[in-house]
């Protein structure tokens, strides 16, 4: 199978991990953004992402697996191609390894051949639908998603939707001029970056774990994301309010499915989704552990019946 075309390459510093002692998620796909721009390179678009440029690659969606921690020092590599190409959009599949070559995170990016000013799509040209045969890929069973559906979906998140649900806030703020691109748009993985600030509003400061074993010390247990599913539905810019909402919609003896809407609370309009299913995390073991029936319990009465993207 073919794996695709390095488009990037680099490591974990320590002031990109967090208190888990692994790379934060929002470097994760602040990396693979990175890898996005090399394989927009490899496309024939080396200046997609540049000021001024006349077209560029817009991120609509994200799916990703997290398959291996990366804690500080790690060498990782980045592979990419493309799965399909539509007539303006185009699936496409970045790999990170670690240094072994095992998969260490996987990303299929939806994304559209757009204007750089003001993001309407239109279709590929030619040269670069022929050098995109040539990057043709297979999604790998390890990048497939595996807990979450990728069918299509009809986004049901808005701030009235939020309130009506009464979803839990997490964070709010402003977009900060730091925060956004050469377009003077809110980077693709500052999504991400807030709902990790805010996500300890929703959980607790303690996350649930095993029943406690007598005569030992307890556990440390913290959390982590296997995997997400991604839609960025309009891009706030630099002074743009926001304000995150969170909700449960799943739990079982390992994960639980969380729902996050990041919003417009001026408009109301949705910035950006995201489901994630997330696990308790033995933080000296590093592995996942099974939470107690009683904390199951707790979670499935917070559930939120019918919440979505």
């Amino acid at each position: 199978m073919n794996e695709g075309v390095e488009v990037w390459g680099g490591g974990v510093n320590t002031w990109e991990c967090d208190e888990m002692g692994h790379l934060n998620v929002r470097f994760w796909v602040a990396k693979s953004l990175e890898g996005l721009a090399g394989l927009a390179a490899q496309l024939g678009m080396p200046r997609a992402f540049t000021q001024g440029a006349v077209s560029t690659l817009v991120v609509r969606e994200q799916h990703i697996r997290f398959l291996r921690e990366a804690r500080p020092g790690a060498c990782l590599i980045m592979t990419g191609g493309v799965v399909e190409m539509g007539q303006t959009d185009a699936r496409l599949l970045l790999v990170i390894r670690h240094l072994s070559g095992e998969p260490a995170a996987t990303f299929q990016l939806v994304v559209s051949h757009a204007t750089g000013d003001d993001l309407r799509p239109f279709p590929w040209p030619q040269r670069i639908r022929d050098r995109a045969q040539a990057l043709k890929v297979e999604i790998p069973a390890f990048a497939a998603a595996r807990s979450i559906d990728l069918s299509p979906v009809t986004p049901m998140a808005s701030l009235d939707k939020a309130l009506a649900l009464d979803l839990k806030r997490i964070g709010m703020g402003v977009i900060q001029p730091t925060e956004c691109d050469v377009f003077g748009r809110m980077r693709g993985e500052m999504f991400i970056g807030r709902v990790s600030d805010g996500v300890s509003r929703l959980f607790g400061e303690t996350r649930p774990g095993p029943a406690p074993v007598e005569g030992e010390a307890p556990k440390r247990i913290g959390g982590a994301v296997l995997e997400y599913r991604v839609l960025h539905l309009d891009w706030p810019r630099a002074g743009d309010s926001i304000e995150l909402r969170s909700g449960f919609a799943g739990c079982d003896s390992r994960t639980r499915r969380v729902m996050h809407w990041m919003v417009d609370p001026v408009s109301g309009r949705a910035w950006a989704s995201a489901e994630a299913v997330v696990i308790s995390f033995d933080l000296d073991a590093r592995k996942v552990v099974d939470i107690t029936p009683e904390a199951q319990a707790a979670y499935r009465a917070q559930l939120t019946p019918g919440l979505g993207l």
